[in-house]
């Protein structure tokens, strides 16, 4: 059991500040856990895999830091190989991704593109299918934008369009390019979030993004369901990742907490993307899992 320092309930995080998009290396201790769990005595034990996504190849967007990074180390512990896509000044935190992921055994390719653009978005397919042989398995739409806005009259037309064309415009390209590549037993995993369900006010169109997504999970499963593909989401509630400094004043930074009195660590959002990509979750398609810290919400 690692004697790391991690939150304990109850524990405040400390407040620090980064530039968007933020990097995993600046994050203030103590630092996110990626490979490992939290356990109730305030530290963590290794993740325990068990074979589950063997051979399987998988498209990460999102994939340097945060949940994306857990999610690629953990697929690897899970013997699965990984593209991970990314904006080009993450460039620093792609590569200890692909260092870590590369420890566990698996293959990790980089990319770094700006998905705004839909040829960025085809890129990313085009060159997974051509260092895959063709094979692509999982898709994690996962990659996000957020920043603060208190109020309407505040947020810019400018970072609402902005906001759109990161969080949701993406994740219909991709799907819509990979799934020729995939076939049955094939899965596709959104990463959504609590605010599409409580409705946060000062991240409004961060939160309409998610709404989308929820739906968009919904439409496509019932869509792909007959084909043996796969679609669900994740709904994350507070998790520890470069987002949190890099778009919340400390005010916001001072309340990210959850019902179990700390912030989520990106491991604990990756477990759950992990049942959904294996046959664990062989029977679950259109829904949403609610790794949220203990919030309850509707749907």
């Amino acid at each position: 059991m690692s004697t790391k320092g991690q939150f304990e309930s109850g524990h405040e995080i400390p407040v620090s500040r980064q530039e968007f998009p933020g990097l995993e290396s600046k994050m203030p201790y103590p630092q996110p856990l990626f490979d490992e769990l939290p356990t109730e005595d305030g530290k963590s034990q290794k993740y325990k895999p068990a074979g589950k996504l063997k051979g399987k190849n998988a498209i990460i967007t999102g994939g340097d830091s945060g949940i994306g990074r857990a999610t690629a180390i953990l697929f690897a512990m899970e013997g699965a190989n990984s593209l991970i896509a990314y904006l080009p000044e993450e460039e620093r935190d792609a590569q200890e991704t692909k260092k870590r992921v590369e420890g566990y055994g698996g293959q990790c390719h980089l990319l770094p593109t700006d998905l705004r653009d839909r040829s960025n978005c085809k890129k990313v397919v085009d060159e997974a299918v051509r260092i895959f042989d063709g094979k692509i398995d999982i898709l994690f739409n996962n990659a996000a934008y957020q920043m603060v806005v208190e109020d309407i009259k505040e947020l810019s037309e400018e970072q609402w369009l902005h906001t759109f064309s990161v969080n949701i415009h993406p994740y219909f390209f991709l799907a819509k390019y990979v799934l020729p590549h995939m076939t049955r037993g094939s899965t596709i995993i959104n990463n959504a979030s609590i605010n599409a369900y409580i409705g946060r006010p000062d991240l409004l169109d961060y939160t309409s993004t998610k709404g989308a997504i929820v739906s968009f999970t919904r439409g496509l499963s019932n869509q792909q369901i007959g084909k043996g593909i796969r679609v669900n989401a994740v709904a994350p509630g507070p998790v520890w990742t470069p987002l949190i400094p890099s778009t919340m004043p400390e005010g916001a930074q001072k309340q990210f907490t959850s019902p179990m009195g700390r912030p989520s660590q990106p491991s604990e959002i990756a477990t759950c993307v992990v049942f959904l990509a294996s046959s664990d979750s062989s029977s679950i398609s259109g829904q949403t899992i609610h790794c949220n810290g203990g919030t309850i919400v509707n749907g």
